[in-house]
Protein backbone atom coordinates (compact mmCIF):
# COMPACT_ATOMS: atom_id res chain seq x y z
CA UNK A 1 0.00 0.00 0.00
CA UNK A 2 1.63 3.37 -1.08
CA UNK A 3 1.85 6.18 1.09
CA UNK A 4 2.68 9.77 0.52
CA UNK A 5 4.97 10.23 3.87
CA UNK A 6 7.75 8.87 4.96
CA UNK A 7 9.51 8.65 8.21
CA UNK A 8 11.05 11.56 7.60
CA UNK A 9 7.88 14.01 7.69
CA UNK A 10 7.28 16.02 10.78
CA UNK A 11 4.30 14.18 11.99
CA UNK A 12 5.89 11.45 13.16
CA UNK A 13 7.75 13.48 15.62
CA UNK A 14 4.57 14.85 16.60
CA UNK A 15 3.20 11.39 17.84
CA UNK A 16 1.15 11.06 14.87
CA UNK A 17 1.03 8.36 12.14
CA UNK A 18 0.33 10.27 8.98
CA UNK A 19 -2.54 8.86 6.92
CA UNK A 20 -2.43 6.72 3.65
CA UNK A 21 -3.61 7.87 0.69
CA UNK A 22 -5.24 4.82 -0.29
CA UNK A 23 -8.64 5.35 -0.48
CA UNK A 24 -10.97 3.44 2.52
CA UNK A 25 -9.24 4.97 5.70
CA UNK A 26 -12.10 5.10 7.88
CA UNK A 27 -12.83 8.54 9.43
CA UNK A 28 -12.70 7.03 12.94
CA UNK A 29 -9.08 6.29 12.27
CA UNK A 30 -8.61 9.72 11.32
CA UNK A 31 -10.14 10.81 14.27
CA UNK A 32 -8.29 8.87 16.79
CA UNK A 33 -5.34 10.76 14.78
CA UNK A 34 -6.50 13.67 15.89
CA UNK A 35 -6.96 12.96 19.34
CA UNK A 36 -3.74 11.87 19.38
CA UNK A 37 -2.29 15.03 17.77
CA UNK A 38 -3.72 17.02 20.60
CA UNK A 39 -1.25 15.98 22.95
CA UNK A 40 1.68 18.33 21.98
CA UNK A 41 3.07 21.21 23.64
CA UNK A 42 0.82 23.88 22.63
CA UNK A 43 -1.79 21.71 24.31
CA UNK A 44 0.05 21.50 28.06
CA UNK A 45 -0.02 24.81 27.25
CA UNK A 46 -3.53 24.86 27.00
CA UNK A 47 -4.03 22.26 30.03
CA UNK A 48 -1.84 24.77 32.18
CA UNK A 49 -4.02 28.19 30.91
CA UNK A 50 -6.98 25.93 31.78
CA UNK A 51 -5.76 25.20 35.32
CA UNK A 52 -5.78 28.95 35.92
CA UNK A 53 -9.54 29.46 35.17
CA UNK A 54 -10.54 26.76 37.09
CA UNK A 55 -8.52 28.48 39.75
CA UNK A 56 -10.62 31.43 38.64
CA UNK A 57 -14.03 30.22 39.22
CA UNK A 58 -12.85 28.46 42.65
CA UNK A 59 -11.99 31.92 43.55
CA UNK A 60 -14.75 33.67 42.31
CA UNK A 61 -17.45 31.04 43.47
CA UNK A 62 -18.57 30.30 40.24
CA UNK A 63 -20.09 26.51 40.07
CA UNK A 64 -17.55 24.09 38.33
CA UNK A 65 -20.40 22.67 35.86
CA UNK A 66 -21.42 25.71 34.58
CA UNK A 67 -17.86 26.60 33.74
CA UNK A 68 -17.11 22.96 32.10
CA UNK A 69 -20.25 23.86 30.24
CA UNK A 70 -18.10 27.26 29.25
CA UNK A 71 -15.32 25.24 28.03
CA UNK A 72 -17.45 22.88 25.79
CA UNK A 73 -19.56 25.69 24.59
CA UNK A 74 -17.95 28.91 24.57
CA UNK A 75 -14.14 27.39 23.85
CA UNK A 76 -12.67 30.15 23.80
CA UNK A 77 -10.79 31.91 27.63
CA UNK A 78 -11.27 36.01 27.05
CA UNK A 79 -14.61 35.44 26.88
CA UNK A 80 -15.24 32.84 29.53
CA UNK A 81 -13.27 35.10 31.61
CA UNK A 82 -16.20 37.85 30.38
CA UNK A 83 -18.80 35.63 31.06
CA UNK A 84 -18.24 34.32 34.54
CA UNK A 85 -16.93 37.74 35.90
CA UNK A 86 -19.75 39.77 34.30
CA UNK A 87 -22.44 36.85 36.09
CA UNK A 88 -20.46 37.06 38.98
CA UNK A 89 -20.63 40.59 39.42
CA UNK A 90 -24.10 40.79 38.57
CA UNK A 91 -23.99 42.47 35.19
CA UNK A 92 -27.44 41.83 33.29
CA UNK A 93 -27.50 38.29 31.10
CA UNK A 94 -28.28 40.85 27.75
CA UNK A 95 -25.28 42.76 28.38
CA UNK A 96 -23.29 39.76 29.03
CA UNK A 97 -24.10 37.65 26.16
CA UNK A 98 -23.56 40.95 23.99
CA UNK A 99 -20.31 40.77 25.22
CA UNK A 100 -19.10 37.30 25.05
CA UNK A 101 -20.55 37.45 21.60
CA UNK A 102 -18.18 40.33 20.70
CA UNK A 103 -15.09 39.42 22.02
CA UNK A 104 -16.09 36.08 19.78
CA UNK A 105 -15.74 38.24 16.82
CA UNK A 106 -12.17 37.88 17.03
CA UNK A 107 -11.93 34.26 16.16
CA UNK A 108 -13.77 34.90 12.56
CA UNK A 109 -10.83 35.86 10.72
CA UNK A 110 -9.10 32.91 11.97
CA UNK A 111 -12.34 30.72 10.78
CA UNK A 112 -12.27 32.31 7.34
CA UNK A 113 -8.55 31.40 7.07
CA UNK A 114 -8.51 27.74 8.87
CA UNK A 115 -11.50 26.73 7.03
CA UNK A 116 -10.64 26.08 2.93
CA UNK A 117 -7.61 23.64 4.80
CA UNK A 118 -10.24 21.63 6.55
CA UNK A 119 -12.84 21.52 4.00
CA UNK A 120 -13.02 17.73 2.19
CA UNK A 121 -13.84 16.90 -0.89
CA UNK A 122 -17.84 15.83 -0.31
CA UNK A 123 -17.76 17.83 3.40
CA UNK A 124 -21.41 18.86 4.47
CA UNK A 125 -22.42 21.91 5.76
CA UNK A 126 -22.98 20.70 9.72
CA UNK A 127 -19.86 18.78 9.58
CA UNK A 128 -17.68 22.50 8.36
CA UNK A 129 -19.84 23.95 10.90
CA UNK A 130 -19.00 21.32 13.44
CA UNK A 131 -15.33 22.01 12.83
CA UNK A 132 -15.61 25.56 12.62
CA UNK A 133 -16.50 25.33 16.27
CA UNK A 134 -13.15 24.23 17.58
CA UNK A 135 -11.36 26.78 15.90
CA UNK A 136 -9.95 29.14 18.60
CA UNK A 137 -6.43 30.57 18.93
CA UNK A 138 -4.57 27.25 19.87
CA UNK A 139 -6.81 24.91 17.41
CA UNK A 140 -5.93 27.27 14.32
CA UNK A 141 -1.95 27.52 14.76
CA UNK A 142 -2.13 23.79 15.24
CA UNK A 143 -4.66 23.36 12.33
CA UNK A 144 -1.90 25.39 9.87
CA UNK A 145 0.58 23.08 11.11
CA UNK A 146 -0.95 19.54 11.26
CA UNK A 147 -3.84 19.77 8.62
CA UNK A 148 -1.19 19.61 5.54
CA UNK A 149 0.26 15.99 6.58
CA UNK A 150 -3.63 14.57 6.53
CA UNK A 151 -5.42 13.76 3.08
CA UNK A 152 -8.06 15.78 2.44
CA UNK A 153 -10.43 13.78 2.39
CA UNK A 154 -9.39 12.88 6.60
CA UNK A 155 -9.30 16.68 7.18
CA UNK A 156 -13.14 17.03 8.40
CA UNK A 157 -12.73 14.02 10.99
CA UNK A 158 -9.28 14.72 11.83
CA UNK A 159 -10.20 18.24 12.79
CA UNK A 160 -13.10 17.28 15.06
CA UNK A 161 -10.62 14.80 16.66
CA UNK A 162 -8.02 17.50 17.31
CA UNK A 163 -10.52 19.74 18.34
CA UNK A 164 -12.81 17.21 20.91
CA UNK A 165 -9.18 16.29 22.06
CA UNK A 166 -7.82 19.91 22.95
CA UNK A 167 -11.27 20.75 24.94
CA UNK A 168 -11.21 17.47 26.99
CA UNK A 169 -7.22 18.48 27.77
CA UNK A 170 -9.05 22.06 29.07
CA UNK A 171 -12.10 20.24 30.69
CA UNK A 172 -9.16 18.33 32.61
CA UNK A 173 -7.34 21.64 33.22
CA UNK A 174 -10.80 23.17 34.24
CA UNK A 175 -11.07 20.22 37.17
CA UNK A 176 -7.48 19.91 38.64
CA UNK A 177 -7.11 24.25 38.59
CA UNK A 178 -10.58 24.08 40.71
CA UNK A 179 -9.92 21.44 42.99
CA UNK A 180 -6.12 22.16 43.72
CA UNK A 181 -6.30 25.63 43.65
CA UNK A 182 -6.03 26.28 47.29
CA UNK A 183 -2.81 24.64 47.04
CA UNK A 184 -1.49 27.23 44.69
CA UNK A 185 -0.76 30.62 45.28
CA UNK A 186 -2.73 33.23 44.14
CA UNK A 187 -0.21 35.11 41.87
CA UNK A 188 0.57 31.88 39.79
CA UNK A 189 -3.19 31.05 39.55
CA UNK A 190 -3.34 34.39 37.91
CA UNK A 191 -0.05 33.82 35.79
CA UNK A 192 -1.16 31.01 34.51
CA UNK A 193 -3.98 32.85 32.18
CA UNK A 194 -0.89 34.46 30.45
CA UNK A 195 0.29 31.82 28.97
CA UNK A 196 -1.68 31.35 26.00
CA UNK A 197 -0.94 34.34 24.49
CA UNK A 198 2.54 34.20 25.61
CA UNK A 199 2.61 30.76 23.73
CA UNK A 200 0.68 32.39 20.79
CA UNK A 201 3.02 34.97 20.33
CA UNK A 202 6.01 32.85 20.49
CA UNK A 203 4.29 30.79 17.48
CA UNK A 204 3.68 34.04 15.49
CA UNK A 205 7.32 34.52 15.50
CA UNK A 206 8.41 30.88 14.74
CA UNK A 207 6.01 31.08 11.59
CA UNK A 208 6.88 34.17 10.25
CA UNK A 209 8.36 33.53 7.07
CA UNK A 210 7.71 36.63 4.67
CA UNK A 211 9.03 40.37 5.35
CA UNK A 212 5.25 41.07 5.33
CA UNK A 213 4.52 38.53 8.12
CA UNK A 214 6.86 40.14 10.48
CA UNK A 215 5.43 43.71 9.57
CA UNK A 216 2.34 42.43 10.66
CA UNK A 217 3.49 41.44 13.87
CA UNK A 218 5.35 44.27 14.59
CA UNK A 219 2.63 46.47 13.38
CA UNK A 220 -0.10 44.63 15.67
CA UNK A 221 1.87 44.99 18.75
CA UNK A 222 2.27 48.60 18.25
CA UNK A 223 -1.54 48.80 17.82
CA UNK A 224 -1.89 46.98 21.14
CA UNK A 225 -1.32 50.04 23.80
CA UNK A 226 -3.93 52.26 21.37
CA UNK A 227 -6.45 49.95 21.52
CA UNK A 228 -6.72 48.50 25.47
CA UNK A 229 -9.61 48.97 26.99
CA UNK A 230 -11.75 48.31 23.47
CA UNK A 231 -15.49 47.71 23.89
CA UNK A 232 -16.12 43.97 23.80
CA UNK A 233 -12.94 43.04 24.65
CA UNK A 234 -11.73 43.49 21.55
CA UNK A 235 -8.30 44.49 22.07
CA UNK A 236 -6.67 41.65 20.45
CA UNK A 237 -9.11 41.41 17.05
CA UNK A 238 -8.25 45.48 16.28
CA UNK A 239 -4.50 44.81 16.93
CA UNK A 240 -4.33 41.82 15.08
CA UNK A 241 -6.20 42.77 12.03
CA UNK A 242 -5.22 46.35 12.23
CA UNK A 243 -1.79 45.18 12.07
CA UNK A 244 -1.81 42.86 9.59
CA UNK A 245 -4.65 45.06 7.22
CA UNK A 246 -1.53 47.41 7.51
CA UNK A 247 0.74 45.03 6.44
CA UNK A 248 -0.75 43.88 3.64
CA UNK A 249 -1.69 47.15 1.46
CA UNK A 250 2.32 48.34 2.78
CA UNK A 251 3.31 45.30 0.66
CA UNK A 252 1.14 46.04 -1.84
CA UNK A 253 1.77 49.91 -1.88
CA UNK A 254 5.68 48.87 -2.38
CA UNK A 255 5.10 46.09 -5.03
CA UNK A 256 3.01 48.43 -7.01
CA UNK A 257 5.66 51.00 -7.02
CA UNK A 258 8.19 48.62 -7.45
Amino acid sequence: MHSSFDSSDPAYSEGLDPADDAPGVSPFVYFLRGMRGSLSVPGLVLAVTFIGFGGLLHDIGFPISAGLLSTVLVWALPAQVILVGGISSGTALPAVAVAVCLSGVRLMPMVVALMPLIRGRRTSLATELFCAHFIAVTMWVEGFRLLPKVPVEGRPPFTIGLGSGLIAISVAGNLAGFFLTDRLPGPLSVALLLLTPISFSILLVRNAKAHVDWLAIVLGAALSPLVIGSPGGLDLFWSGVGGGTLAFAAARLLRWQA
